[in-house]
């Protein structure tokens, strides 16, 4: 990241060699031309990016000599400096940018810089604004000797405290995010029967908080770490998300009767064709001893087993339970013997009511679930909030002003 600045440089220091009687006034004010004459500080901008000079609607330089040889030298300038941030706070950062004037040839055997102390050495003009920063009063000087292989070298550097403005992130991020994820519970609200409406506002939901995170990260560096901003973007989309798994799971637990009723029918089914087929069996071996020809017998076989495959393939759909041993009684009613009927299962309306109870009790859970998520996903979500804030806003705060 970088800053533009607009600067006057003002340096000023004693040369013995300018120093002068012959005039009453106390300085003499010389054309700038009169720079390359003179001696005067190898000054450069060690974190610069890019300068250039004010020549509109001449040079914007001043020199003026005393007569005791100072020498004031003021220059316009307009720079363009680096500036590291630290986007982890982000978009309630405190970011700390620099000024760097080093000495580009000088070693500190021959020149030193220093900040003036009799007055403030740097000024910041009234009034100044800054779109998404607020810059602070207070500004520390400080000194940043460099030590290089030809020798160590003076350098100053002044810091500048901007606090991050987060008004246009709250309008534009923090807030919509927030409503969608509000609009994500709406859903609790909806019946379950409703599944377009659940799933189109869950799908809805989750796509717009996927846009809103792209959004966010769009106008900032690619950064390796974790920021502010993509906690909480990345929490909102977890809660919409979760809102769209609510219901499904919803919707699994409301048809899990269907699921129990179909395996009951199954069971049921396989005991019916076993039971029959006992059975069928017994009942064709008593009408086969009635008869002596081998030729009715082996009639009497093929029917038996045809009959009990077809009664076999039917049970899928048999639902009463009735015995089929009467199926296979002679006509003139001599086959009252033991074991005609099977074990008569449940009777039609006692499975209708099973199955009602059963429809009611997995509905209830599936309400029980909706019910319990409209209270916890908001608790869930106030809880977030409260830590996200005062971790944010008070305790990282806090660390970064204490930091020198």
């Amino acid at each position: 990241m970088d800053y533009r600045v607009n600067v006057f440089l003002r340096q000023q220091w004693n040369d013995p060699r300018l120093a002068y009687r012959e005039y009453p006034d106390d300085s003499l004010d010389l054309d700038p031309s009169m720079l390359d004459s003179i001696w005067k500080p190898d000054l450069f901008f060690a974190n610069e990016k890019g300068a250039n000079f004010h020549e509109v609607t001449t040079d914007n330089k001043l020199l003026r000599i005393f007569k005791n040889g100072n020498v004031l030298y003021s220059i316009r300038l307009t720079l363009i400096l680096s500036c590291p941030m630290d986007l982890k706070n982000f978009p309630m950062d405190i970011q700390t940018c620099t000024m760097q004037l080093e000495s580009f040839g000088y070693t500190m055997n021959d020149l030193i810089f220093e900040w003036l102390e009799e007055q403030e050495a740097v000024q910041v003009a009234e009034g100044l604004t800054l779109p998404q920063f607020i810059l602070r009063d207070e500004k520390d000087l400080g000194y940043c000797t460099k030590y290089y292989n030809t020798g160590k070298f003076t350098c100053i550097e002044v810091k500048f405290h901007l606090e991050r403005q987060m008004g246009y992130y709250l309008i534009q991020m923090y807030i919509p995010s927030l409503l969608i994820v509000i609009l994500s519970w709406v859903s609790f609200w909806i019946n379950m029967d409703a599944a377009p409406a659940r799933v189109g506002l869950g799908i809805t939901t989750v796509l717009t908080m996927t846009t809103q995170s792209a959004g966010s990260r769009a106008s900032l560096p690619k950064v390796s770490y974790v920021k502010a901003i993509d906690i909480w973007m990345a929490v909102c989309l977890l809660f919409v998300f979760a809102a769209l798994l609510e219901y499904a799971a919803v919707n699994f637990v409301s048809r899990q009767h269907k699921e129990f009723m179909r395996l009951r029918r199954r069971q049921r089914r396989q005991r019916m064709g076993l039971s029959s087929g006992t059975a069928s069996l017994e009942s064709l071996r008593q009408l086969s001893s009635r008869h002596s020809s081998e030729h009715t017998y082996a009639t009497l076989s093929q029917l038996s087993s045809s009959r009990e495959e077809e009664l076999v393939r039917e049970s899928r759909f048999y639902l009463r339970g009735y015995g089929l041993g009467h199926c296979l009684q002679p006509k003139d009613g001599a086959g009252e013997g033991p074991s005609m009927y099977s074990p008569a299962p449940a009777t039609p309306a006692t499975l209708l009511r099973e199955g009602e109870a059963l429809h009611r009790r997995y509905i209830d859970r599936a309400k029980r679930i909706d019910t319990i998520s409209r209270a916890v996903f908001p608790f869930t979500f106030l809880v977030f909030n409260i830590f996200y804030w005062v971790v944010y806003k008070v305790l990282r705060s806090e660390d970064i002003h204490l930091v020198p």
